[in-house]
C-alpha cells in the first residue's frame, strides 16, 4: 500500500482517462490520493472527485499563483466546505517569488488567513515555498499555532530549509523530480530526511519520474519514487511503503487500520515484539510518544503465545536474521527466547538479541550459558557512559548498582564468546569517545545509535 499525498486530478490533463488514471493507481497499490485544491473552482472539484472515488480523498486550497482571487468570502466558503467528510488538509497554499502570479504582499495576505483557517478547523496544511522559503518559514513561526502541522510539498531547498522545517515539526514530501539524473544535489539532501518525517507525493500532471520524463504523470508512477527513496536512506521498497502510509494516515487521518504486530521486518531482518514490558524507564524512549517503529504498530494488547510468535514468524529463511527486539525488554520471557531460537537455529537461522542487559537480574540469575547456542549475537544498550547518567536517564528498576551489572552481563557475554555489541545514544551530556572507549576495552564491538532514529 502506498500514498499519493499530492496530485491534481481535477486538471483537465485528465478529462480524457480520468477512470482508468485511477484503475492503474489501484493496480500499482497506490490505496489512498489527496487530491490538492490549488484554486477556489479547483477545491470544489477535489471535493467531487473525493465523492466520486473511494481512494481519493481532498484538501481545500489557492496556489499561490491564485492569490489574488482571496477574499474574506473564500476563507468562509471553505470553512464551510471542510465539513465535507473526506476533507484532510487546507493547502497548497503558501508563498511563490518565480514567476510573481499575484503580487507579493497579496500572497503573504492569504497565507496568513489559511495558515489561521488551518488552526481554527484543527486541518494540516500542504505547504509551497517557491524562491521563497524565508519569508515562508517566518511567516509559519509567527503564525501558526504550536500544534500545527502540515507537509512541505515539492521540497527543493537545501539542508539548512529542510532542518528549519523539521524543527518546524512539518513532514517532508518531494515530488519525482527525486529519480532525475541531474537530481544528485537534491538527494544528497533527501538524505537528511528522517524517515518517520517522509511523505510521497507525484504533483501530477507535473514532474513525472525520469522514465516519463516530459510526459504527464500520475499516480501510478509513485512506484518509480519508492524505489528512489529506497535507495537514499537504505531501506527496502516495503519499508518506503509502509512507513510512509503511516506517516501520511497520522498527518492526514486516513482512516487506515493499523493492527499491533509480533513479527516485523526491517530491510532484510525480522524483528520479534514479544513483550512491552520494561525494566527500565528511559526519559529518550519511544514507547512514550509513539507506538510505531518504521511504520510498524508495536502496542501489543497482550504478550503473544509461544504459538502465535511462531506463526507470525512464517519462512525464517527469507531474513539475513531475526531479532528479538520490541517494545519492551526480551529477556523478562526468557523462556520464549530459548523456545523460539531452538526452533530457529535448527533451520539455521541467524539470531540475535537486542537487550538492556538486565536478564541477570530479571530472572536473579546468570543467564548467558542458557544463551549458548541458541544467540549468535547479543546488542547491549548501555546508552551512556557513566552510573549517574544511566541511573537519571534510565532509572533502571533495581537500584543504583545497575549499569555495573549490565557490564557485568556484557563481559559475561563475551566470555562465553557471543558476538557482543554495546550501542550508546549521541544524548547531549554522554562522552561518546568514553562510551567507545569503555567498550573497546571490554572487548565488544561499539555502535553509536542516533537519538530519535530506531529501527
Amino acid at each position: 500500500m502506498i500514498i499519493d499525498t499530492h496530485c491534481h486530478l481535477d486538471f483537465k490533463d485528465f478529462d480524457q482517462d480520468r477512470d482508468g488514471v485511477i484503475d492503474r493507481a489501484r493496480k500499482a497499490g497506490v490505496n489512498r490520493i489527496v487530491n490538492v485544491g490549488s484554486s477556489i473552482e479547483g477545491t470544489r472539484r477535489s471535493i467531487e472527485l473525493a465523492k466520486r472515488y473511494d481512494i481519493v480523498y481532498a484538501s481545500l486550497g489557492v496556489h499561490p499563483h491564485e492569490a489574488k482571487s482571496v477574499t474574506d468570502k473564500t476563507i468562509d466558503d471553505f470553512r464551510a466546505l471542510a465539513k465535507e467528510r473526506k476533507v484532510v488538509a487546507i493547502g497548497e497554499v503558501g508563498l511563490d517569488y518565480y514567476r510573481n502570479l499575484s503580487p507579493k504582499e497579496v500572497q503573504v495576505g492569504a497565507f496568513k488567513k489559511f495558515i489561521h483557517l488551518a488552526g481554527d478547523l484543527k486541518l494540516p496544511m500542504i505547504l509551497h515555498s517557491r524562491e521563497a522559503d524565508r519569508e515562508v518559514l517566518d511567516i509559519l513561526r509567527k503564525e501558526k499555532e504550536k500544534d500545527q502541522t502540515g507537509v512541505m510539498h515539492c521540497f527543493s531547498g537545501d539542508e539548512d530549509f529542510l532542518k528549519e522545517c523539521l524543527d518546524l515539526g512539518l513532514f517532508i514530501s518531494f515530488t519525482c523530480n527525486l529519480t532525475f539524473k541531474n537530481a544528485k544535489n537534491l538527494r544528497e539532501v533527501a538524505k537528511g530526511v528522517p524517515a518517520e518525517r517522509l511523505l510521497l507525493e507525484t504533483d501530477a500532471p507535473f514532474l513525472a519520474p525520469q522514465e516519463f520524463r516530459g510526459k504527464r504523470n500520475e499516480p501510478s508512477y509513485l512506484v518509480y519514487l519508492v524505489e528512489e527513496w529506497s535507495k537514499v536512506l537504505g531501506l527496502s521498497k516495503d519499508d518506503i511503503a509502509r512507513i510512509t502510509t503511516h506517516n501520511a494516515n497520522r498527518l492526514f487521518k486516513l482512516n487506515i487500520e493499523e493492527p499491533s504486530e509480533i513479527a516485523y521486518p526491517i530491510r532484510d531482518s525480522l524483528y520479534l515484539n514479544i513483550t512491552n514490558e520494561c525494566t527500565n524507564a528511559c526519559d529518550f524512549c519511544i514507547r512514550y510518544y509513539s507506538g510505531f517503529v518504521k511504520g510498524h504498530n508495536l502496542r501489543l494488547g497482550k504478550e503473544p503465545t509461544l504459538e502465535e510468535i511462531q506463526n507470525a514468524i512464517g519462512d525464517p529463511k527469507r531474513y539475513k536474521e531475526i531479532v528479538f527486539c520490541g517494545y519492551g525488554e526480551p529477556t523478562t520471557r526468557l523462556d520464549v527466547i530459548k523456545a523460539v531460537s531452538k526452533e530457529l537455529k535448527s533451520n539455521g537461522v541467524k539470531v540475535r538479541l537486542v537487550t538492556n542487559g538486565h536478564g541477570d537480574l530479571i530472572n536473579s540469575r546468570p543467564i548467558v550459558k542458557e544463551l549458548l547456542g541458541l544467540v549468535d549475537k547479543v546488542s547491549v544498550s548501555l546508552n551512556v557512559d557513566t552510573q549517574e547518567q544511566y541511573n537519571k536517564i534510565c532509572k533502571p528498576n533495581f537500584g543504583a548498582d545497575t549499569y555495573k551489572k549490565v557490564l557485568d552481563f556484557a563481559k559475561d557475554c563475551i566470555r562465553n564468546n557471543i558476538e557482543t555489541e554495546i550501542t550508546c545514544l549521541d544524548l547531549p551530556d554522554v562522552d561518546i569517545k568514553r562510551c567507545e572507549r569503555i567498550v573497546k576495552e571490554l572487548g565488544a564491538i561499539f555502535r553509536l545509535r542516533r537519538m530519535g532514529v530506531t529501527g
